[in-house]
Parts: structure tokens; C-alpha cells; sequence
């Protein structure tokens, strides 16, 4: 730890302050945790500078009293974080066909900045989500449309060291579902000309072998979308590494509560892969 610096806040040229368009760290609530207003004030206090953003996830706020969201919301606007829902609106689109303007009209009045819309749970055609999108900006907020990115698991190439001519045994083929890359962006290209502020990517298949990361799929996503309109969650701390090595600081990242020291400390610079948090790994075990 003797040769770590941590930076100072004058070191952060290559990221402009909030509120940001790119480099953007959006924070997932600790919903399975004790999750209470002193701890992300703590969370808020302690690194405020570096959250843009919190969300809801996994339809915990569903569960919450309205005045304790509110709350929340209000804790998270006073240090300049927007605050966004989780998957939740799949579960509102059953209630008929004012569900969604409903529940588009509920969020605004708690304060919700940002309705994210999880495209694979949502289940509807094109044009349904492209006029879901368009009600969520005309209620005065930021729309995310969710996508998942799927492949086939046997085009992920074997790690570990092998001798020159070895034969490698193929990997069987599995039957998941596979997703066009092309068909995933054109839809995401068509929100974003719908008024989507930016398109959530869940490359959680990719994020598992961040070893073996597919470059091409991410990079082909980035190249048609552009890095300020791209968010790509990532599920651990290997993949958060991976995005800023290959797209710099200035990538968006969706990220657990618990890795946010981390992925600022390998924003601001190159510690490698087997750095510490500076604050210990115990700071976030709430």
C-alpha cells in the first residue's frame, strides 16, 4: 500500500463534475441490506462526488412506504444524485392499458428522475415500448430502455495456457437464447430517436468471463450508440476494470454500492488488477 496515492479531486481532468453526460457511476441500492437513510448518507457523504446516480433495484421500492422513497429521493437530490426505478414497470403494464401512464404519473410526483424500462421483462412489441418511452419523456422525466445481451456460452474462448499445436476438445453448444447484436442495437437506436436519454446494456453473460471478454459485441454496441448514450451494468469487479481499460474513465457503469471506491480508484488510475480499496473491504458491509 506504500507505493498507492490516492488522487486528489484536482486529478480528475479527464471527467467533468457533476451533473456528467459520460463517466457516469450509477449506484445499486443495497435493497438486500439493511437499507436505511443512514447508510446512504454515509454512502452519499463519503463519495457523493463520484455517485451521479441511484436505483432501485429488483422492484424494492414497491415494497417501501411512499414516504420513505420520497425521502430517499430527496437525500439522493440534495448531494446531485438522480435517482432511477428498477425493473418494476413490467408488473404495472397488467393493470390495463392506463396502467403504465399510472404508474409514469406516480413516479414523477415521489421524484423519480429516470423510469428504466427492462425491454426482455417487458415483453411488448417495438412500438409499444417506443410509445412507453415517449409517455416517460412527455411526464417530464428520463427514459433508459434495458437490454440484455445474450450469446451462446461455447463462443467464449478457453482461458489458461496451452502448448503450441495442443488440441483444445470444442465446447458443447448450449441452447440458450442467442441475441442479434445488430437487431438488439437497431432497436436501441430506434428509442434513442424515440427520446431515450440512454440504453442500459446488461452484458452480464459477458461480465462473467471478463477474462474472455467478447470485445467485439461490446465494441460494436459502442460504435453505433456512442459511449455518452451507453450504460453497461457490471456484475463484478473484474468487468468494471475491463470497461475503463478498453473505453477509458469515461465510460458509464452500473455498479453494486459495494465496489464504488474501487471503480473510482481504477478511474482515476491505472492500479492494476490486484489493488485494495484504500478504505477496506469491510467499509461497505452494512
Amino acid at each position: 500500500m506504500s507505493a498507492y496515492r490516492w488522487k486528489s479531486f484536482e486529478e480528475n481532468e479527464d471527467r467533468p463534475s457533476k451533473p456528467r453526460r459520460y463517466g457516469v457511476t450509477e449506484m445499486r441500492s443495497p435493497h438486500y441490506t439493511l437499507f436505511n437513510h443512514n447508510v446512504l448518507q454515509d454512502i452519499f457523504e463519503s463519495m457523493g462526488d463520484y455517485v451521479d446516480g441511484l436505483k432501485f433495484s429488483g422492484g424494492s421500492d414497491s415494497l417501501m412506504p411512499k414516504a420513505f422513497i420520497k425521502q430517499v429521493i430527496d437525500t439522493a437530490h440534495h448531494h446531485d444524485v438522480y435517482v432511477s426505478t428498477g425493473d418494476w414497470a413490467e408488473h404495472i403494464i397488467h393493470k390495463g392499458p392506463s396502467g403504465f401512464k399510472d404508474y409514469v404519473e406516480e413516479c414523477k410526483q415521489l421524484g423519480f428522475d429516470t423510469i428504466e424500462l427492462n425491454v426482455g421483462s417487458l415483453g411488448v412489441p417495438e412500438e409499444t415500448l417506443l410509445r412507453f418511452v415517449r409517455l416517460v419523456k412527455t411526464g417530464g422525466m428520463k427514459a433508459k430502455p434495458h437490454f440484455e445481451v445474450k450469446f451462446n456460452k461455447s463462443d467464449i474462448p478457453r482461458g489458461g495456457d496451452r502448448a503450441y499445436g495442443a488440441y483444445i476438445p470444442p465446447a458443447p453448444r448450449s441452447y440458450e437464447l442467442v441475441e442479434d447484436v445488430d437487431l438488439l442495437i437497431r432497436r436501441a437506436e430506434r428509442c434513442l430517436e424515440a427520446g431515450a436519454d440512454m440504453i442500459m446494456i446488461d452484458a452480464d453473460d459477458v461480465s462473467k468471463h471478463a477474462d474472455n471478454m467478447r470485445a467485439d459485441v461490446i465494441a460494436k454496441i459502442i460504435g453505433r450508440l456512442g459511449i455518452e448514450k451507453t450504460m453497461f451494468e457490471a456484475s463484478n469487479q473484474s468487468a468494471s476494470e475491463w470497461f475503463i481499460k478498453q473505453y477509458g474513465p469515461n465510460v458509464n457503469l452500473f455498479i453494486d454500492h459495494s465496489h464504488l471506491v474501487d471503480v473510482e480508484c481504477i478511474r482515476g488510475r491505472n492500479l492494476g488488477r490486484n489493488h485494495a480499496s484504500v478504505l477496506g473491504s469491510s467499509y461497505f458491509l452494512f
